[in-house]
């Protein structure tokens, strides 16, 4: 691998925040109006993928907004209690040292994603783009590739999710899936992994 830009996907992919997200997750459900979950199970629920989730809960699609807003709100109160997984601040620092440029594109708020990377971390990124809907993330990819000035050929995004595969393919970008993230590598293979990472010390490799 030799790409010049890697863009990264925030939640189960550099934060581990899936136990904070199974934590809230009735709390949100309440107060939308969708169906709980079992939180002892909460494990099966990586082989969802995001449409299978939402539809294993009832929610329509027109709740997901005003329920991410809930979450990310309720990520902003408790920020300082997530944190990254193990290795990501070592990958994000030797991929920085071998000049391929960082960027963040996530449905999560800015400010939850700096307070979790920390001021070192987040001066390491050239460029955040954040808040859109899990399924709005193709157009941010594409600017950032416009405002680092990057080909698509060049730059690989990094995730956790079959929406993060199916934006990458249609951005034109190779999509790196994590082993550690929120659904399942099966799942992501599935949805058309190019490259795939088993820990986080393996994310060197894209330099």
């Amino acid at each position: 691998m030799n790409y010049r830009l890697a863009i990264f996907d925030f939640d189960g992919t550099l934060a581990d925040s899936f136990p904070f997200f199974c934590s809230v997750f009735n709390t949100i459900a309440d107060q939308h109006g969708f169906r709980r979950i079992d939180t002892a199970r909460a494990g099966e629920l990586r082989h969802y993928g995001v449409r299978q989730m939402m539809a294993h809960v009832g929610m329509p699609a027109w709740k997901l907004p005003a329920a991410s807003k809930t979450f990310i709100a309720m990520m902003q109160e408790n920020a300082g209690a997530i944190a990254l997984f193990d290795g990501i601040a070592d990958a994000l620092r030797h991929l920085h040292a071998q000049g391929v440029l960082l960027a963040v594109v996530s449905s999560n708020a800015e400010h939850n994603v700096r307070t979790v990377l920390g001021p070192e971390l987040s001066a390491l990124v050239v460029r955040f783009d954040c808040g859109m809907s899990v399924f709005g993330k193709t157009s941010r990819i594409r600017a950032v590739l416009k405002r680092c000035r990057v080909a698509p050929g060049a730059a690989i995004y990094i995730g956790d999710q079959g929406t993060d595969a199916e934006a990458s393919r249609k951005a034109g970008v190779h999509f790196g899936a994590v082993h550690w993230g929120y659904a399942t590598i099966e799942a992501l293979r599935l949805a058309g992994a190019d490259v795939e990472f088993v820990t986080p010390r393996d994310l060197h490799r894209i330099a």
